[in-house]
């Protein structure tokens, strides 16, 4: 606690605060307790319905773990250097999914000390609370004293902790989640509780993923072969829990009954795949779990197996409440326009380009006007359970900086019309229209400030029938 402390210290928040923080609750948004209290990982379920099937038994025992295949959590502070992380050899670069590009990438504060998982996956999530950010890495290494991973991706501090078909990819798990995500936590496992105060974080093996669908709310993304290669009948996003029903005094072992505990409460949500175990529920590295010191535990196996046997996946619900107390409705309606490129200039003679952390188009100071047009159709990344619909209203607003512009235009796919046109929008402009039916391309322009700086976003969110 005294080296959470001194970073947190580091990062601007003084003893007092920290102390006066913790008297008086939970401190959502923050390094030991992520995302918003409204967050899917920070909220339970009221009176949920369960399907039936049961996730079967594979090569291993079930494992509640730290290791090879879960992650560390590193907290950066103010006087934490900059670093750069490369590509992997003979890579195009660091795959950053969000942008849809391999590069290079700049992270401005990198703590001491950061160590990735030892397995292949070479997980490893660093909080920022400065810039309000957690970056979760794929395949982190360093070699020779530089640092190469093979994926990067990022999400909100004091966000949902999830995508949105905007931005869609938002940390390394097959899910689109960060590993941070629904992670049992050093500082949670003797902390007198009984039980975790959010949804855990859970993988399954191929006879228990669903092939369709891959993926369900609130994930937006699955294993790439998933379709192929999964046999079993639960999606990735899906929530599963232990039942009413199910005896917590049959679980023997005290770190396990905690776990069961939470599964009944919260549950775990499923953010990945792994090979030969029926499930596994991840754990902090570096927090000395370990079920089976000193050699097999039998017993904790046998309460892991009652577990396995147990676990149903939740199907309906009849309300949430949140990290407070408070009922809640998860958010759906969520922004459907990306700026991500690729980006072509039409006119003016200084490009623009779409940065991550800003989700915008970003232009340099410019003395005339620069046009860019993306009509790659990327702009609307295909989200399954947030596909527009025709004959649906939808509502475009612009959010622009430095008298920035945006267009978004509906074009059909086979003939070329235009089916919508919002015409340029300054800030905060809105465009009201019903999505057209049939198959369309989305074309969006972007017209920069002049004279300064500009940035330019767009938030597209549906607005009835």
């Amino acid at each position: 606690m005294t080296n959470i402390i001194a970073r947190l210290a580091a990062c601007g928040l003084t003893l007092a605060c920290a102390g006066a923080a913790a008297q008086n609750g939970t401190v959502w948004g923050s390094y030991e307790t992520p995302f918003a209290a409204t967050s899917p990982w920070n909220s339970r379920p009221v009176n949920p319905t369960f399907g039936e099937f049961v996730i079967p038994k594979s090569d291993y025992y079930p494992s509640i773990a730290e290791g090879a295949w879960s992650t560390g959590v590193f907290l950066a502070g103010s006087e934490d250097p900059p670093v750069t992380v490369v590509g992997l050899p003979n890579s195009k670069g660091v795959w950053d999914p969000d942008a849809g590009v391999h590069r290079t990438v700049a992270i401005p504060r990198w703590p001491a000390g950061v160590i990735p998982a030892s397995a292949a996956d070479g997980h490893a999530d660093i909080v920022d609370p400065l810039a309000g950010v957690i970056h979760s890495f794929y395949k982190l290494r360093q070699s020779e004293g530089q640092w190469m991973a093979a994926q990067y991706a990022w999400t909100r501090l004091d966000g949902r902790g999830w995508g949105d078909p905007a931005h869609y990819f938002q940390g390394a798990r097959a899910a689109a989640v960060p590993t941070s995500g629904g992670l049992v936590r050093k500082h949670e496992i003797d902390d007198g509780r009984p039980l975790y105060r959010h949804a855990l974080a859970m993988s399954l093996t191929y006879n228990a993923l669903s092939a369709n669908p891959t993926y369900v709310f609130p994930a937006t993304s699955a294993d790439r072969d998933a379709a192929t290669t999964n046999t079993g009948q639960i999606p990735e996003g899906a929530l599963v829990m232990l039942p009413p029903a199910f005896d917590l005094d049959s679980i023997k072992t005290t770190a396990v009954r905690k776990v069961a505990e939470t599964l009944k409460t919260y549950g775990a949500y499923v953010v990945d795949r792994n090979r030969g175990t029926p499930y596994v529920i991840y754990v902090e590295n570096g927090s000395g779990f370990n079920l089976h010191r000193g050699g097999w535990n039998t017993v904790a196996a046998a309460d892991l197996e009652r577990i396995r046997q147990g676990l149903r996946q939740v199907v309906a619900v009849d309300g949430w409440v949140d990290g407070d107390d408070r009922s809640v409705e998860p958010e759906r309606n969520l922004n459907l326009l990306s700026m991500r490129g690729p980006w072509a200039r039409t006119g003016g003679t200084v490009s623009g380009s779409f940065e991550t952390w800003e989700q915008a188009v970003v232009f340099p100071p410019t003395a005339s006007a620069t046009v860019m047009v993306n009509s790659s159709g990327r702009s609307l990344h295909p989200v399954a359970w947030a596909l527009p619909v025709a004959g649906q209203g939808y509502r475009l607003r612009a959010i622009a900086t430095g008298g920035a512009r945006l267009r978004l235009q509906l074009r059909d796919k086979a003939s070329g019309a235009t089916l919508f046109d919002s015409k340029e929008l300054n800030n905060d402009e809105v465009a009201d229209f019903v999505w057209p039916t049939g198959a369309v391309t989305p074309v969006v322009t972007v017209i920069s400030g002049v004279g300064t700086g500009s940035t330019v976003r767009g938030e597209l969110l549906r607005t009835g029938g």
